[in-house]
C-alpha cells in the first residue's frame, strides 16, 4: 500500500512540476515570459491555474497520507525505561568503591598502588 501511494505521490509532483513551469510568469521574476507564446491565452492560464491548485491539495493529501502510513507501525519507547548496558572495564582494571574515609586523592592513591605495574613505569616521588 505504501509502495502504491509512494509511485502515485511522484507521479503528482512530475505533474505539478511541469504545470508550474508551463504557466507565464506575470511578475516577470527574472525578466522572460514577455511576448506571445506556445500557452498565451488567458482561458489556457486559468486552466492551468486551477490544474495547479487541484494538484497541491492532491500533493498535500497524499504527503499526509504517506506521513500516517509511516507512523502506524512505531511503537511508544521511553528513553528512561530500559537500563543501560553494562560496560566491562577496560583492561580488567578493578572498580573504584566510593571513598569511605578521607577525599579523592586518597582514594586514588589507594587504587593507583593496588594496580601492578605493567611496564616501564616513571619513577615517583616519596
Amino acid at each position: 500500500m505504501q509502495t502504491v501511494l509512494i509511485v502515485v505521490h511522484l507521479m503528482i509532483v512530475a505533474v505539478l512540476i511541469g504545470a508550474v513551469l508551463l504557466q507565464k510568469s506575470e511578475g516577470g521574476g527574472l525578466g522572460m515570459g514577455g511576448g506571445a507564446g506556445f500557452m498565451s491565452s488567458r482561458g489556457t492560464a486559468n486552466l492551468l491555474t486551477r490544474t495547479t491548485a487541484i494538484l497541491a491539495g492532491l500533493f498535500f493529501v497524499t504527503s499526509m497520507a504517506l506521513a500516517w502510513l509511516a507512523g502506524v507501525d512505531r511503537k511508544p519507547a521511553s528513553i528512561l525505561g530500559a537500563p543501560p548496558a553494562t560496560q566491562s572495564q577496560p583492561g580488567g582494571a578493578t572498580p573504584v568503591a566510593p571513598p569511605t574515609s578521607g577525599g579523592v586523592l586518597d582514594t586514588l592513591k589507594k587504587v593507583d598502588e593496588q594496580q601492578a605495574p605493567s611496564g616501564p613505569q616513571a619513577p615517583r616521588s616519596q
